[in-house]
């Protein structure tokens, strides 16, 4: 019986460690060759000298399973490092059927405390790393496809987090970074279902060398799976990553511990119309001001929603 990606190739970035390896090594087992990119620095910041070690050590863990992969570490963000990641994946495999973006960094501030740097530096590897892959696999697509007169296989899975979904006040950078990601994933998902490729989001929650500090308080079990283990989160890659998901695009999808929830576009919660030809502070204050009164100070619009998820397993909610 053959593997749900077997004659596929794929690229996941940041696959070095954490979320990115137990993606990977998903992949591969899924029967897919697999390009494991990682700068492979050894801060969560994105400081320290650059290593091949991480990216290599994936790849050689896929090798000893029987499978197929390659190393490489260049900068996602830097543009010609990712033209020279795709490549790559094209030249050894004929072509690129699935792209991972996973690749990121940390730098925590308030967001009165930031620095331009700080900033930057987040955003640049998050959002320009995962724009720099989408557009050159696009490219690829969209080549593949003319060139046939017709759709192709491709598929994207980018990675957004919770950050973006409920806020996280240390984290202005990063939040900002992973919204800007579900604005990204929606927008390629128009512009390349013509082709036949899809692209998805995720919000994964797992216990990785970036959210250490997030899961200090929350002991591992003694025995069993880690309820925060990447490996909760690597099989709805592989599915996302599949020909059964050829329906799926421009979704975001929250999974963690044997959960995934779909997640809506936000709604409206309610609506108010001006009694006259547009409305006035006074009115504004006496429609807005009760709609809004004894809730909690911070509370923001995703919050509630996001908190309130609904946990359906095995057809019980």
């Amino acid at each position: 019986m053959a593997l749900p990606l077997e004659g596929r190739s794929a690229i996941v970035t940041g696959a070095g460690r954490g979320l990115g390896r137990a993606e990977a090594l998903e992949l591969a087992r899924l029967g897919a060759a697999v390009v494991v990119n990682d700068y492979g620095q050894p801060g969560r910041d994105g400081t320290g000298e650059a290593s091949a070690a991480p990216a290599e050590q994936v790849a050689a863990e896929i090798r000893a399973a029987g499978g197929t992969a390659l190393a490489h570490t260049g900068d996602v963000a830097d543009a010609e490092q990712a033209r020279a990641l795709v490549d790559l994946a094209v030249r050894k495999f004929g072509a690129l059927d699935v792209l991972v973006n996973n690749a990121g960094i940390l730098r925590d501030r308030m967001v009165f405390s930031m620095t331009e740097e700080e900033w930057d530096s987040v955003v640049r590897v998050h959002l320009k790393g995962h724009f720099t892959t989408t557009r050159l696999a696009a490219a690829h697509w969209r080549e593949r496809s003319k060139a046939t007169g017709a759709p192709v296989y491709g598929r994207i899975v980018n990675t957004s987090s919770e950050a973006f979904l409920a806020g996280s006040a240390g984290q202005p950078n990063y939040a900002a970074a992973k919204g800007g990601i579900v604005g990204l994933t929606t927008s390629t998902a128009l512009a390349l279902a013509k082709y036949g490729v899809t692209a998805n989001a995720i919000c994964p929650r797992a216990r990785t060398r970036m959210t250490e500090d997030v899961f200090a308080g929350l002991a591992r079990p003694d025995t069993g799976l880690d309820p925060l283990a990447p490996e909760h989160v690597a099989p709805l890659v592989g599915y996302l990553a599949s020909p059964a998901a050829a329906r799926v695009n421009g979704q975001l999808l929250v999974v963690h511990g044997g959960m995934v929830a779909v997640m809506e576009r936000p709604r409206v919660a309610v609506q108010f119309d001006s009694k006259q030809e547009t409305f006035t502070y006074d009115e504004l204050e006496a429609l807005l001001t009760p709609h809004y009164a004894g809730r909690p100070v911070g509370e923001t619009f995703a919050a509630t929603e996001v908190l309130g998820l609904r946990r359906e397993r095995s057809g019980t909610a």
